[in-house]
């Protein structure tokens, strides 16, 4: 059984509308669906506006759904409200995007993480004390670093700061909401790497969020693809990335540099931008800016089915799956 299961999960933003017009809305999670096993890491990918940290905040619960289901061990987080949902925070936590921003900069290290400690354990003072210490060193920090502030440190050691703060309580599953976006590469990597580390130490369930599909396939198991609301493509990583089975996917990959010649794919320049969620194109959501596009794509939207000859689990939303691969833009 998963960790975690979410199905037909949907956020739709209601938009104001002229009196007497139809009502309309904005479908930034729009039925998706996946599984999260216990020490794994599922990466989410896609272009700014396809949904990914509306799919944060609704896991996290910051959001309620405007339908499907989120189950945790089976109990579903969309059911739980109050003092209840409080207590079943310290299951899930999640590492912010901004550094900079995700720590209050009145607070020192040690009272930013011993706070998530009052909250959700029953440690004693020398207890939280001896706690905080063994995860700054878990992430690579000095424990006497506990009493210095924010503005103290670099970036890259306040996501460390954060990490530690997300692992404090000893979550089930984190969601890493694009945790290197903001850093220097070299700061990245370093980032990746412990983040993998703790993974191996503590069994926790990374869903890792990132725009960089090289970062992404470095660090994940397995891979969605996202694409205004929906996923266009899921699979393990690795064959993911060598056996694209979207356009968009392929889009996507095609603009990551690299020196292996088994995995270059020229580069795939995608006309138009994305469409707007509020008016999605009928059909494939793809198929204004798809160069495999056909009549049928116009018409009829694909379901995201497994890819013939491809591992189980690899599946795309394409009405031409399996001749992606080939396909050379």
């Amino acid at each position: 059984m998963a960790l975690l299961h979410v199905e037909h999960l949907k956020k739709y933003y209601p938009v104001p509308s002229p009196l007497f017009a139809p009502k309309r809305c904005v479908k930034a999670v729009d039925d998706v669906s996946f599984d999260l096993n216990e020490g794994e890491t599922l990466g989410l990918v896609g272009e700014s506006g396809c949904g990914k940290s509306t799919m944060a905040r609704l896991l996290m619960r910051l959001e309620n759904p405007t339908g499907g289901s989120i189950l945790l061990d089976g109990m579903d987080l969309c059911a739980v409200k109050g003092e209840k949902l409080r207590r079943m925070r310290g299951n899930f936590q999640m590492i912010f995007q901004d550094p900079y921003g995700s720590l209050n900069p009145r607070m020192s290290v040690y009272t930013a993480i011993e706070e998530a400690l009052k909250l959700h354990t029953e440690l004693n003072v020398s207890a939280r004390a001896a706690r905080i210490g063994e995860l700054l060193t878990l992430v690579g920090l000095k424990p006497e670093y506990a009493r210095r502030y924010p503005h103290q440190f670099s970036g890259g050691q306040r996501q460390r700061i954060g990490i530690a703060r997300a692992l404090a309580v000893n979550p089930r599953f984190i969601v890493a909401d694009e945790p290197v976006s903001a850093l220097d590469v070299s700061v990245q990597s370093q980032i990746v790497n412990l983040l993998q580390d703790i993974q191996k130490q503590t069994r926790v369930a990374f869903l890792f969020i990132a725009h960089d599909l090289a970062v992404v396939e470095h660090i994940s198991h397995r891979i969605m693809v996202m694409y205004l609301g929906k996923l266009a493509e899921t699979g393990p990583a690795r064959e993911l990335c060598s056996r694209p089975a979207h356009p968009y996917t392929k889009a996507l990959l095609s603009s990551v540099p690299s020196l292996d010649p088994k995995h270059k794919i020229g580069r795939i320049t995608l006309k138009g931008d994305v469409p707007s969620p509020l008016d999605p194109p009928k059909g494939c959501r793809f198929h204004p800016r798809c160069p495999m596009r056909s009549a049928r794509c116009e018409t009829e939207e694909p379901v995201l089915r497994q890819v013939p000859g491809a591992s189980p689990g690899h599946c795309s939303a394409c009405h031409f799956a399996g001749q992606v691969s080939e396909f050379s833009g």
